[in-house]
């Protein structure tokens, strides 16, 4: 009888590639669970994102009381209410000047004297004529008072007596030609005396002593000084059209320096130009600005804040909440709800960043600010956090 043969045990690297082969097979399984388990937690996220961003966020105000209208600011530079640029009327050269620029002047100071050589040789002349007319107006006088006795006497023809009287009357206008040539001339001498043409300041100087000027102005002869007279200063702005209707005679403006933060003057509105430039569809306005304290300088710019007044009961809103749709202007609202309903409006007076609504809105109507075009009736919206405490 045979014995079995014994059972060798496994060799060692079949044993260890069982095992390699095993923990291959548990790491793919774990791998697998695990990517089952991320994978769903992705899928859950991804609905929530998805459905988060298909939520439209808005952000919503509401209307403002319109009250009396919103202020217009609007640019401008300050002039004296008397501004006059001083020329020479005679030809001569600066014999002196009396007043500097910041000067202050009253009508009538003088400000340069002009020495004029060839107006006195003229002068002087002219006089000479005037009492040479005058002594042959006198001698053509008694003639004709001795030629009238002797016509009276029949001792001359009346021919030879209307001589006489003719040579009188020509030698009284000779007489009255030399006079207002010589009244011509006085008058010029008179303007060598450069004088103020009312109360003010000097704001410029261009002269100096011995300098030739010229009778005349604009590019004929020099300037020789500039005067204005700055209490009270005018001030000119140019309205737009959509707000010239607002603007009245006597309403207060309120005037302010850049440089100046904080502090404010008063104005006056003197006059409009009642009619709009056709170039810029602006009315200029004139305002007048009382300045008793020299606190304002001409010539300096400045800003002027007319007010707008706002005729009937409007709301103010801002311009990016209006939608313009082919039937006219809308704003999308929001209910309590977040449910969109387009509101359509009748708009007033536009003041740049914001707009007067006359009719359609309400108070407490909940409008959405920059609304997307495609908003329509019924979407649902939701507040952004931009809306708390609103």
């Amino acid at each position: 009888m045979l014995k079995p043969e014994p059972q060798l045990p496994p060799e060692p690297a079949t044993q260890r590639a069982k095992f390699i082969v095993g923990g291959i097979l548990a790491v793919l399984l774990i791998g697998g669970v695990v990517v089952v388990v991320i994978r769903g937690f992705q899928a859950t996220a991804l609905a929530a994102a998805t459905q988060e961003h298909a939520k439209r966020y808005v952000t919503t105000t509401l209307p403002q009381q319109a009250g009396n209208g919103v202020p217009l600011t609007l640019p401008g530079t300050l002039l004296g209410i008397n501004e006059a640029t001083v020329y020479a009327r005679s030809n001569g050269y600066i014999l002196r000047w009396t007043k500097d620029i910041g000067s202050s002047v009253k009508k009538g100071d003088l400000l340069a004297e002009i020495t004029a050589p060839e107006i006195n040789k003229e002068l002087s002349q002219a006089i000479a004529a005037r009492e040479q007319a005058a002594s042959g107006e006198a001698l053509a006088k008694i003639t004709a008072e001795r030629w009238k006795s002797l016509r009276d006497k029949d001792a001359v023809t009346q021919q030879e007596l209307d001589d006489r009287q003719s040579a009188y009357l020509q030698a009284q206008a000779n007489l009255a030609a030399t006079q207002a040539n010589e009244a011509r001339l006085r008058d010029l001498q008179g303007f060598n005396r450069v004088v103020s043409p009312f109360d003010g300041v000097v704001t410029s100087r261009r002269i100096d002593v011995g300098d030739l000027v010229d009778a005349g102005n604009g590019g004929a002869g020099k300037a020789l000084f500039t005067v204005a007279q700055v209490d009270p200063l005018r001030l000119y702005v140019w309205v737009p059209q959509v707000y010239a209707q607002q603007i009245k005679v006597g309403d207060v403006v309120k005037v302010s320096l850049p440089e100046r933060q904080g502090e404010e003057y008063q104005g006056t509105i003197a006059r409009t130009a009642r009619a709009i430039d056709t170039a810029t569809r602006t009315m200029q306005v004139e305002i007048r600005v009382p300045n008793p304290k020299d606190a304002l300088i001409s010539g300096a710019y400045v800003q002027a804040t007319l007010p707008i007044k706002q005729d009937g009961v409007a709301l103010l809103v801002p311009t990016n909440v209006l939608l313009f749709r082919p039937d006219g202007p809308r704003v999308a609202a929001v209910d309590a709800g977040g449910r969109v309903r387009m509101i359509a409006v009748t708009l007033g007076t536009d003041f740049g960043s914001t707009v007067a609504v006359t009719s359609g809105l309400h108070a407490d109507d909940r409008i959405i600010l920059n609304p997307a075009d495609s908003l329509v009736d019924g979407d649902i919206v939701t507040l952004s956090a931009q809306n708390e405490g609103r």
